[in-house]
């Protein structure tokens, strides 16, 4: 094997800063209990789009069609981030590393890397919009000087990590659920009849109370979050492993941050709906769609209307900074992994964050936030293919049709360029959705694209594994060391080896064998040779 990429030996030795980008996150790094661990994770999910997303679909369907399609798509989201999230926790790696061996190969899941990096950025651009609209109404700041500072914002925050992330969001989250809930509930205790008013409410078109086609449209919308939990296994796969004496709380906070994450997430679409119908008598359906707009409004029922701004704009500011430290954060981890497999240079962690707050803040500048829906529509397709297929693979392919390989294999060498299972399953899947999404399979089933993503992938995951027999999941059953790589409870196994190529020490389920250097090399010296 030749040498490696000469940047990543000086990468190996900066962990702190590089945050085990393509890697395993070992045992001796992850000192985090499961309950830092969970809220970190949850202070992630703090983002403002929720409130948006509520609104927008309360306005054009209607209250109780919003309600139910926000609930279809909880419970969706729920059910297939709970593998993900599991395997995730379990086995300490993060999203990119778990596709590559359900169903993708080593390089088809370059194709949902760059999926979940276009979440980050395009949720970025989102949340810093929302800030900007905060700044323009409290500063009067230009809404482009504020889509800048948004960004600017972030990057010393996220430079550092899981270290410095996990203080910000346990030192802010109280103040948040404060700033967010109080409100909220003092406006219910104030104007009951309020929640009445918007139960009745019909949306723009004054439509059915309850259609098929517009809770399909709804849910659409509210599935493009379906992408959230790979941010949530960025997180996930510091916890450490599971004991029998931790067992309770290593699982409340998997669920908790992992799949759980929706249900919080769906009660501020709700909320966000209720604010909007509570303050359109007197905004625009445009602004009422804006949170720092809605948090006006519900502030105003309590404080003196100086003072409403004020407070709305603070957690507009909390809120961005909490959300778009995870964006940017995952983000950067997403490209450096699809940058890495296809050019086999490692330029950093870093390089990346720079990138996708470029990226963000060009669509900022660009006002994305005015197509909200149309944007979230189209994007929900994809999300819901990658998501729905890799879950698949878990539960099916893995655990009940024991055709694909329970244990994670991301490994350089290991695995299949390309795994049909999980690419074909994806292609069709989005293919057939967006197809459908504009029109190109009947007006009819336009609404119904998120279903027929999640049908297709549904059918075709094990279909495909059951065409191939499994046999593109591994190149090679053995990795030439004879300690396992896990222990016989399943818990990744510890033990430190130094790698040959660039002189770092590595837990065990990070290296194998190399014929050519004859001797044990990491995955990223792997990932980085020529």
């Amino acid at each position: 094997m030749p040498a490696p990429d000469t940047a990543a030996r000086a990468r190996t030795a900066s962990e702190t800063l590089e945050d085990y980008t393509l890697r395993y996150a070992p045992r001796s790094y992850r000192r985090w209990s499961p309950a830092v661990v969970a809220i970190t994770a949850l202070g992630g999910i703090a983002y403002l789009a929720d409130f948006s997303i509520g609104a927008g679909i309360a306005l054009a369907h209607g209250t109780v069609n919003a309600l139910l399609a926000i609930a279809f798509a909880a419970v969706l989201i729920f059910l297939t981030g709970l593998p993900l999230a599991y395997y995730g926790a379990r086995y300490n790696i993060d999203l990119d590393l778990i596709t590559r061996g359900a169903g993708f190969g080593y390089y088809g899941s370059v194709l949902t890397s760059v999926i979940f990096a276009s979440f980050t950025f395009i949720f970025f651009a989102l949340e810093g919009s929302i800030m900007a609209q905060g700044l323009k109404i409290g500063l009067h700041l230009p809404l482009w000087a504020g889509y800048l500072v948004s960004t600017l914002l972030v990057i010393p925050l996220v430079i550092y990590g899981m270290r410095a992330l996990s203080k910000l969001q346990v030192w802010t989250t109280p103040l948040w659920l404060v700033l967010m809930i109080g409100p909220i509930a003092w406006l219910l205790w104030q104007d009951p009849s309020s929640f009445d008013r918007w139960l009745d409410f019909r949306g723009s078109g004054a439509g059915e109370p309850v259609s098929a086609a517009a809770v399909m449209l709804g849910a659409g919308v509210a599935l493009s979050l379906m992408g959230q939990i790979g941010e949530q296994v960025d997180y996930l796969r510091f916890m450490p492993p599971k004991t029998a004496a931790n067992r309770r709380a290593w699982w409340t906070a998997v669920i908790a941050a992992g799949p759980g994450w929706v249900v919080l997430g769906a009660l501020k679409q709700a909320i966000g709906a209720f604010l909007a119908v509570y303050i359109l008598a007197r905004l625009t359906p445009q602004e009422a769609t804006e949170p720092v707009q809605q948090f006006v409004g519900a502030f105003s029922a309590a404080v003196p209307g100086w003072l409403a701004l004020a407070l709305a704009v603070v957690l507009v500011v909390i809120s961005q900074i909490k959300i778009n430290v995870t964006n940017a954060y995952s983000g950067s981890l997403a490209w450096t992994n699809a940058f890495t497999r296809l050019t086999r240079r490692y330029p950093g962690r870093l390089v990346f964050v720079l990138v996708n707050l470029a990226i963000a803040l060009a669509l900022m500048e660009g006002n994305m936030f005015a197509f909200l829906g149309n944007i979230l529509g189209f994007y929900s397709n994809c999300a819901i293919a990658w998501v729905v297929t890799v879950a698949t693979d878990i539960v099916v392919n893995k655990y009940l049709l024991g055709l694909s390989p329970k244990l994670p294999e991301f490994r350089r060498g290991m695995l299949y360029p390309v795994n049909p299972v999980g690419v074909v399953s994806f292609v069709l899947s989005s293919g057939l959705s967006i197809a459908a999404y504009f029109g190109a399979l009947g007006a009819t089933l336009s609404a119904y694209s998120p279903l027929i993503a999640v049908i297709v992938a549904l059918a075709a995951t094990p279909l495909m594994a059951w065409l191939t027999r499994g046999r593109y999941y591994l190149r090679r059953h053995e990795d030439g060391i004879a300690a396992p790589r896990f222990e016989a409870d399943g818990t990744p196994a510890g033990g430190e080896y130094d790698c040959l190529a660039c002189g770092q020490a590595f837990e065990r389920p990070d290296v194998l064998h190399s014929v050519e250097h004859a001797g044990v090399v990491c995955s990223l010296c792997l990932a980085t040779s020529r």
